[in-house]
């Protein structure tokens, strides 16, 4: 059976292999450096545009991802989390959006418990095998490398909102 995208309502993403491409850089100071793929954060703001809330779990804090976020607008920021399952507890406490109304982004272990709770669960295409194995849907496109936005894009389609949103850019 196909997951019905249309149902989605809030899209949780992990960080780390998902908006990232995996790689952790450290300057020599000890800041941490992270790369984000543009179209992503473009896919990201569409979403939130059409009424579809995104939201960010992730083991790790950084300044560079509080940047991201407070750049494209996402409040629901989860982050330093080390049992994401209660985060997810916690967001549908706070949002009152069911989980099964939830779309979940991972690529690792540590991703697998929401990937279990959620409607619809993703990894991206250079996720491990037993990740893959455990999500519904795996990306085209690798982590770090449009892998978001083409989950954006998928999600925008399944509503009959993707034509509207061309249109704009067209015209």
């Amino acid at each position: 059976m196909k997951p019905d995208l249309a149902n989605i309502e809030l899209l949780l993403l992990d960080v780390d292999g998902v908006l990232t491409d995996g790689s952790i850089t450290y300057s020599d100071s000890g800041e941490q450096i992270k790369s984000f793929h543009s179209r992503d954060g473009l896919g990201m703001r569409l979403l939130m545009d059409a009424g579809i809330g995104v939201g960010i779990i992730t083991g790790r804090k950084s300044k560079a991802l509080e940047y991201r976020c407070e750049n494209l607008g996402i409040t629901l920021l989860f982050d330093g989390i080390r049992d994401k399952s209660k985060a997810l507890d916690k967001i549908i406490s706070r949002t009152g959006i069911a989980a099964k109304k939830m779309a979940f982004v991972g690529d690792d272990l540590m991703d697998l418990p929401v990937m279990k709770k959620v409607g619809i669960s993703f990894c991206v295409s250079d996720a491990p095998e037993d990740i893959k194995n455990h999500c519904d849907i795996t990306t085209c496109q690798p982590g770090g490398h449009g892998a978001v936005r083409e989950i954006c894009e998928s999600i925008l389609k399944a509503k009959g909102l993707w034509d509207a949103i061309l249109d704009k850019y067209l015209s």
